[in-house]
């Protein structure tokens, strides 16, 4: 990358204003699929019957951008106000069933320890038993991610002393980083503000699907069905960009291509290196980056990104 090319990037890559055009209009967009998944769809199977399944598709396909305007709230560029920044977030993770603090806190410790031991959900342990563990690594692969984030909040139900030995015993400090994890997981599980907070949020969140449980009658296997979807879809992506990463590449992350259509609904999730080099800019303002650095970063989008996705399920990533 030549200096002109330096300094451009440099310019870009300072503080960006949120753009509030484009995160109300996807804020609108998936508070009507929340709406029409949780209150109007049952009406709407009761009415049409089987060809009211159709609904499903674009309430899967906005998934990541579900996900996305949270992950946006956990960085605080959803909104210019943090409390309103904090509230929308969290109303968003209830509505998809996230623990918001939880999923927070374990966002910004993955910014931190990108691809250190905790962090590597690809690579074998070489502890546990290696079937064991291609059983584990695809669960968590075809939806066990999610299904574990659905659960995480009932350890805050249990004693502080006993989620903290749980802690001491998953999570080992046996170097300095480790150690360092081990502290940091231990103060947040610890922490009772926080603890209170995940009850209440996990409590709303079941409170909010039971209603809509009973709102859909009979038909509430098209509901589970596409939650199920929409969770699948959360664990596929969520180490997308550090699958089979090694620890001396750039950023410990990729990019991807992705066409035109879908960037808005991955929220540009597709240049994740460029996130993790700039994690206070808004979604919006990647793509001008990307751009920028585009002979540099060549050989970080030669790959589709949900071709990507589907590298996957090659089996066990390597860390060298």
């Amino acid at each position: 990358m030549d200096g002109s090319q330096i300094a451009a990037e440099q310019r870009t890559s300072r503080r960006v204003p949120i753009d509030h055009r484009a995160n109300v209009a996807l804020l609108g967009l998936v508070a009507a699929a929340v709406l029409i998944q949780l209150i109007a769809w049952p009406f709407l199977l009761r009415q049409w019957g089987v060809s009211a399944l159709w609904v499903a598709v674009p309430l899967v396909v906005l998934s990541p951008t579900h996900w996305g305007l949270i992950h946006e709230s956990i960085h605080g560029q959803l909104w210019p106000q943090r409390r309103l920044n904090e509230w929308l977030g969290r109303a968003l993770a209830i509505a998809f069933m996230l623990p918001y603090d939880a999923v927070r806190f374990g966002h910004l410790m993955h910014h931190r320890f990108t691809r250190e031991p905790f962090d590597r959900p690809d690579v074998h342990d070489g502890v546990t038993h290696h079937m064991l563990a291609r059983i584990g690594y695809y669960t968590r692969l075809l939806g066990g991610l999610y299904l574990g984030e659905l659960v995480l909040p009932l350890l805050a139900f249990l004693p502080t002393t006993r989620v903290c030995r749980l802690v001491m015993h998953t999570i080992r400090g046996e170097d300095p980083i480790g150690r360092d994890v081990q502290r940091l997981f231990l103060g947040f599980a610890g922490n009772q503000e926080r603890r209170i907070r995940i009850r209440r949020d996990w409590l709303l969140s079941v409170t909010l699907h039971a209603c809509a449980f009973y709102l859909y009658g009979p038909w509430w296997p098209a509901l589970a069905i596409t939650m199920f979807l929409r969770g699948l879809w959360h664990s596929l992506a969520d180490n997308l960009p550090h699958y089979d990463v090694t620890l001396d590449e750039q950023e410990r992350a990729r990019n991807f291509r992705a066409p035109a259509i879908w960037r808005p609904v991955l929220m540009n999730h597709h240049l994740h290196r460029l996130h993790h080099q700039h994690p206070t800019l808004p979604w919006t303002a990647l793509p001008t980056l990307a751009r920028v650095g585009a002979a540099a970063s060549a050989t970080d989008t030669d790959v589709g990104y949900f071709r990507a996705a589907l590298r996957q399920f090659r089996g066990f990533g390597r860390v060298r």
